[in-house]
C-alpha cells in the first residue's frame, strides 16, 4: 500500500510558514508586520494571512503598539530574564516527563537531528542550524505528550526566535553552545535529572548569548 501525504488545512499551512519566518529569524525584532506585506511574501490570500497574525499575536509572536500596528517584539534585559525563568521551569520538566515515554526509535532520531546540527554549526549555515536546533528540542519535547507545557516552550521560543538569528549573524555558528550529546548520553542511560540539567545549560548557554549581543538594550519600564 502507497503511503498518502496529508496535505495541511491552508489556513494552518500559511500560519506555519509564517510561524517559521519568526521562529528562524526571517522577521527580525522591532519589524513592522502587515497584512499585505505577508500576503506578498507566502503568496496567501488575505484571510488566512489575518487568521494566521492573530493566532501569533494570541502566542507572543507578534505585538500590537500603541497605535495598533503589529511588530515583532523587541527583546529587553527584563523580558530576556522573564523568558529565561520560564523555559527553564517549563522545559526541563518536559524533558523529565518525556524519559518516562522514550523509546530507542526516538533517540535514534534525536541522534540524527543532532548530527544534522553539528553539520550546521561546521558549515556556518545559520538557517539550518536554527531549524535543526528547534527541531532537536521540540521532537525531544513532543515526547512527554504534555500539550500545556510544550504550547508554553513554543511561545517562549517564538518570542526569543528572531534575537537568536542576530546572535547568529554576529557570532556566526562556530561558537554556538550545543549540549545535545550530553543530553542524549543522559537519555541513553535513562537518567532523567542529568538529562533535564543538560537541557538547562543548552537554553542559559543560549540565552546568555542573547545577553551578550542585546546587552545594551535599556530595561523596560
Amino acid at each position: 500500500m502507497q503511503s498518502q501525504v496529508v496535505k495541511l488545512p491552508e489556513h494552518q499551512a500559511i500560519y506555519l510558514q509564517i510561524r517559521n519566518m519568526i521562529l528562524f529569524g526571517s522577521l527580525v525584532p522591532g519589524q513592522a508586520v502587515t497584512i499585505q506585506g505577508l500576503v506578498e511574501s507566502v503568496g496567501a490570500g488575505m484571510t488566512p494571512v489575518r487568521e494566521a497574525i492573530r493566532r501569533l499575536t494570541a502566542e507572543g509572536a507578534l505585538e500590537s503598539g500603541d497605535n495598533r500596528r503589529i511588530h515583532v517584539p523587541e527583546i529587553t534585559r527584563d523580558r530576556l530574564d522573564q523568558i529565561a525563568f520560564a523555559r527553564l521551569a517549563v522545559e526541563p520538566e518536559l524533558v523529565r516527563l518525556a524519559l518516562q515515554r522514550m523509546s530507542d526509535d526516538t533517540i535514534t532520531r534525536l541522534t540524527i537531528i543532532d548530527e544534522a546540527v553539528d553539520r550546521a554549526i561546521e558549515d556556518g549555515n545559520i538557517e539550518a542550524y536554527l531549524e535543526a536546533n528547534y527541531r532537536f528540542h521540540f521532537t525531544l519535547y513532543e515526547e512527554a505528550n504534555a500539550e500545556v507545557l510544550t504550547k508554553i516552550a513554543t511561545s517562549l521560543w517564538l518570542q526569543v526566535g528572531p534575537s537568536l538569528r542576530i546572535v547568529c549573524g554576529r557570532f556566526g555558528t562556530a561558537n554556538l553552545p550545543d549540549m545535545h550529546s550530553e543530553t542524549l548520553a543522559a537519555l541513553r542511560e535513562g537518567h532523567a535529572e542529568r538529562a533535564a540539567a543538560a537541557i538547562a545549560d543548552d537554553i542559559r548557554q543560549g540565552l546568555g548569548q542573547v545577553r551578550l549581543t542585546l546587552g545594551k538594550l535599556p530595561h523596560s519600564d
